[in-house]
């Protein structure tokens, strides 16, 4: 909602705070100020020059001269808008005037003619091209001819204005409305506001002798109001009221039109003003539409109707979708000499519905979807009538023609004091209180300890307790209300266990280089148990979106790979990503889906390493299995962790392994198979999963902290030769096992398989750590311990020392 200072001006005395203080109020008071805007930009001399002679340009045919008046002098003026005419009243930026935007006007040489100055359109006086009239679009904007030349041209455009742009809540309709807005203002400065007076003379002639109304749905539309205007005289509205829509946001259109959308902005009422020669049968019958009857609306779409909407007819046809928009068979247009004034209350929801099915939101469905006051509907359409009278000439037919079945009472809300006091904490007396609901303009009564409020109809809002509370402590300002610590009892909050290893678990893919990705929970059922650690029968979706959404996953990892097939087809030459969430394996006994929890990652391209400072280097298996290892490790799982190779549908079959948690498989590692990277257009791809509620729910044993050794230790590297088909794992735990206490790590550091070793065969090197943490180790100490290591190896690994 768009708030001119200036119009709320004529409703509410501001005891002349400036707008940014105002602003500052009302968003303490609970309605936030998004945006407070100055109108004049701080442009300066900008005047109203009156165009006394124009002629063509000789150089250019584009081009007018024109000598201007503009107050002081007569100044020539080079213009290129299409619209220049001798006689015109217009809007002159004198040399030396700043325009929006910091723009400085200059004398200038156009095609070697002088040009002293620029005759500006509403655009270049930084109002949006969406508000300016249709007329004035494509150039200078002419001010009515008893303009007074030479005056500020800011000041006769109303741009010595500073608009509010009010960011309202759904439940705050009623601030959708200049008097909403000023009945606001009014409570927060304790206030009386000025309403509009309607005082207008009717003709003699009866408005239901020419009209007759019929509502056949009196649920959807309980109330409808029409009052006919005679011979009405179409035509450019006043400047006042252009420029009071165009502050509101709102384009004007004619005389008729912008009254009904004043009145709009006003009251908060939609309204609509018909042709009553085009609806040809002099009857209005608002009824539910036929299916599949069509409509062209007032923005030239053709509309096919069902049902349940709701429409306004002339009998015969649909001329409005009732709370939506106008017909254009019914149109206001310069033709028109009598018209209707529509103003009704329309049922929210069957507006709201209409507007959904059309995708079609207005300023006037807008408020019929949160509803309008119903003590404003007649109000507003007297309103209309009275300024359409005075601005298009109108005779006002006598009375109205209307239906009235609406329930227009207050809602009644009764509070204790000590309830108000109760819920926020702090002792406010009944004369506060009862002071405040006087400013709120709440009709109440206070007896037996206990406050009766009638609720105004303006503010369907208030509907319990609480909504008083909340108009009481808003109204005496939050900012007063005490800073107290809660009393009773507190539960501290944290993390369960499971959640803050989770957290670790993120935390460290994240620190790893990796990317969080968060993808669909629904596959498509092919690819529901691609690449799963376990299958289950799949779970199927009733009513799914689509074949491909039709089924809940059993594994992260295609989703990550459609995730990377994107991110590379749009040139990233590194993908790492990784993903924390479920999977779903059969059904609980309850019926429902069961739910793991894995996490899984996907790598392709290069990596940067940054132990090679910082070198990026292509992905491999090992960068992978490292990251793995590093969790482990990281969760105090290293120890427990093995790699064992593995055959996995859709893996390489020599670069995949299967991850074990103390000898139990809980993942898998390895590259993507060829075949399957060639299908989704990726290089050398690497993935894994987790089943990550095993890897969390393992026991760990206490952790003990040991002391620095203040002893030496001893390495003694070995270099192996093997059958080619050996694990390196199978003989790591081979010297684990033959090491006995001294021996503190064991760690492969080179795999050779190329020239020099016999078919079949492959070198594994590994380095030992001896130590011992009391004293230092001799020579005869390690070679007997070693001694006994190698022999293990040999007998039970069949395993050579390299020469």
């Amino acid at each position: 909602m768009l708030v001119s200072t200036k119009w709320l001006a004529d409703y509410i005395e501001t005891k002349g705070l400036a707008p940014a203080e105002l602003a500052e109020m009302i968003t303490r008071s609970g309605i936030e100020v998004d945006a407070v805007i100055d109108r004049s930009h701080g442009m300066t001399n900008v005047v109203v020059g009156h165009v006394v002679e124009c002629g063509k340009h000789p150089e250019a045919d584009k081009l007018s001269i024109c000598q201007v008046d503009v107050g002081e002098e007569m100044t020539q003026i080079i213009c290129g808008a299409p619209n220049i005419a001798t006689g015109q009243k217009v809007i002159v930026a004198r040399p030396g005037a700043i325009l929006a935007g910091g723009m400085k006007i200059k004398k200038a040489k156009l095609r070697g003619e002088e040009s002293n100055g620029m005759i500006c359109s509403l655009q270049e006086l930084a109002i949006e091209g969406k508000l300016v009239p249709k007329a004035y679009a494509e150039g200078i904007y002419v001010l009515p001819v008893d303009t007074q030349t030479g005056a500020d041209a800011l000041e006769v455009l109303g741009l010595h204005d500073t608009v509010l742009e009010l960011g309202l809540t759904p439940n705050r309709a009623d601030a959708m409305s200049m008097l909403g807005v000023a009945y606001e203002v009014g409570a927060i400065l304790s206030e009386d506001m000025k309403y509009p007076e309607i005082n207008y003379t009717s003709s003699n002639e009866v408005a239901e002798n020419v009209l007759k109304l019929r509502v056949e749905d009196l649920d959807a539309n309980p109330m409808y109001v029409a009052k006919v205007v005679k011979n009405v005289k179409i035509g450019e509205s006043p400047l006042w009221l252009q420029q009071r829509l165009m502050a509101a946001g709102v384009r004007p259109h004619n005389n008729v039109v912008d009254v009904t959308n004043y009145v709009l902005m006003e009251y908060g009422q939609p309204l609509h003003a018909f042709d009553y020669d085009r609806l040809e049968t002099g009857e209005i019958v608002v009824r539910a539409a036929r299916q599949g009857e069509k409509i062209t609306t007032l923005d030239n779409q053709q509309r096919e109707l069902q049902a349940h909407h709701l429409v306004i007819t002339n009998g015969q046809e649909p001329v409005a979708i009732a709370g939506v928009m106008g017909g254009a068979n019914s149109e206001v247009h310069e033709g028109t000499t009598t018209i209707v004034i529509e103003s009704a209350y329309f049922k929210p929801a069957s507006v709201r519905q209409t507007s959904k099915d059309h995708n079609l939101r207005s300023d006037a469905s807008s408020r019929f979807e949160k509803s309008v006051d119903p003590n404003r509907v007649e109000a507003a359409a007297e309103r209309a009538a009275q300024l359409i009278a005075e601005l298009a000439g109108g005779e006002v037919l006598q009375g109205s023609v209307k239906v009235d079945e609406l329930d227009k009472s207050q809602k009644e809300v009764v509070v204790s004091p000590d309830f108000i006091n109760n819920r926020l904490g702090m002792k406010i007396s009944l004369e506060e209180m009862t002071a405040i609901l006087s400013r709120l303009k709440f009709d109440f009564e206070a007896a037996n300890g206990q406050l009766y409020i009638q609720a105004p109809t303006r503010r369907q809002d208030i509907q319990i307790e609480e909504d008083i509370v909340e108009e009481i402590a808003r109204i005496y300002g939050y900012d007063e209300i005490p800073l107290t610590l809660p009393d009773g009892e507190i539960t501290p909050g944290g993390l369960t266990p499971y959640q803050a290893q989770r957290r670790i678990v993120r935390n460290f893919m994240e620190g790893a280089g990796l990317h969080q990705a968060i993808t669909y929970s629904l596959t498509s059922k092919e690819l529901a148990q691609s690449f799963a650690l376990e299958t289950a029968p799949v779970t199927e979706l009733l009513m799914p979106m689509s074949e491909e959404r039709s089924t809940l996953r059993q594994s992260l990892i295609p989703h990550l790979l459609e995730a990377a097939t994107y991110n590379v087809a749009r040139k990233a030459d590194a993908v790492t990503l990784f993903e924390t969430s479920s999977v779903f394996l059969g059904e609980t006994a309850e019926g429902l889906p069961h739910e793991e929890e894995h996490v899984a990652a996907v790598l392709t391209g290069k990596w940067l390493d940054h132990s090679w400072q910082g070198e990026r280097k292509t992905v491999d298996f090992f960068v992978l299995k490292g990251i793995i290892e590093g969790l482990f490790a990281k969760l105090g799982l290293d120890k427990h962790l093995s790699f064992e190779q593995a055959q996995v549908n859709g893996l390489h079959p020599g670069r995949t392994a299967t991850i074990k948690l103390a000898d139990k498989s809980i993942g898998v590692v390895g590259q993507l198979h060829p075949t399957e990277q060639k299908k989704r257009d990726l290089k050398e791809t690497y993935v894994m999963e987790l089943n990550m509620a095993k890897l969390l729910a393992f026991s760990l044993e206490p952790l003990l902290y040991t002391p620095v050794p203040r002893f030496p230790s001893i390495s003694r590297d070995i270099a192996l030769v093997v059958e080619r088909a050996k694990a390196a794992g199978e003989l790591e735990q081979i010297i684990r096992g033959a090491g006995g206490k001294l021996l503190k790590d064991v760690r492969v550091f080179d795999l050779y398989e190329g020239e020099k070793m016999e078919p079949g065969q492959k070198s594994v090197a590994f380095s030992l750590t001896y130590e011992d943490p009391e004293r230092t180790l001799t020579d005869e100490e390690v070679v007997k311990a070693h001694s006994k290591v190698l022999k293990a190896l040999e007998v039970e690994g069949n395993a050579q020392l390299r020469g």
